[in-house]
């Protein structure tokens, strides 16, 4: 199975749209969004494009090919208008490997869930960032519309243990294997 990962879209139809077309082109099956969907939040500038009802209906549209996790400016509100759920935290087992997907607010909430060779995906620094701390595999796709310390706009796929980080129009930034 193929898997795009993306976090805080924060209500940009235009970088929203970016990646469901990259997820589209590329025959991904599944879309994994680390939180922090529609709303830009308090401390962010608002977003190009920002258009919460516009990225609603285009998460409805993949309603069958989401799995979010709830970030730190979801509020209850947003499962009301989203026709798929919107978990907490969320474990998948991928390629016989756990996957941990978290929004990362509290990320250090988790620390002792996590074992050796386990992946933990998260979002809300903005920041992409590959790491492997205490044998645990920490991987941030970065924000796809308000990267901060001098990122680019980026997500990442996942596809036979193969990561690969991306702009918004599939050039690699960074490739790694887990």
């Amino acid at each position: 199975m193929k898997y795009l990962i993306c976090s805080d879209v924060h209500g940009s139809i235009d970088s929203f749209s970016k990646v469901v077309e990259l997820f589209k082109s590329n025959n991904f099956d599944k879309l994994i969004i680390l939180g922090d969907l529609l709303y830009h939040g308090p401390r962010n500038d608002i977003p190009f494009g920002y258009a919460p009802k516009e990225v609603i209906k285009l998460a409805n549209s993949l309603k069958e090919k989401i799995i979010m996790v709830k970030g730190n400016c979801e509020a209850e509100v947003d499962q009301m208008v989203l026709d798929f759920h919107i978990f907490n935290k969320k474990k998948l087992v991928i390629n016989k490997r756990n996957f941990y997907l978290v929004h990362g607010h509290h990320l250090d909430k988790y620390y002792n869930e996590y074992k050796k060779d386990d992946v933990v995906l998260y979002g809300h620094t903005h920041v992409s960032k590959f790491e492997k701390i205490n044998d645990v595999f920490y991987i941030n796709p970065g924000s796809i519309t308000l990267p901060k310390e001098n990122t680019k706009k980026s997500c990442i796929s996942l596809d036979n243990n193969v990561l690969m980080l991306m702009n918004l129009d599939g050039s690699i930034i960074e490739k790694y294997s887990i």
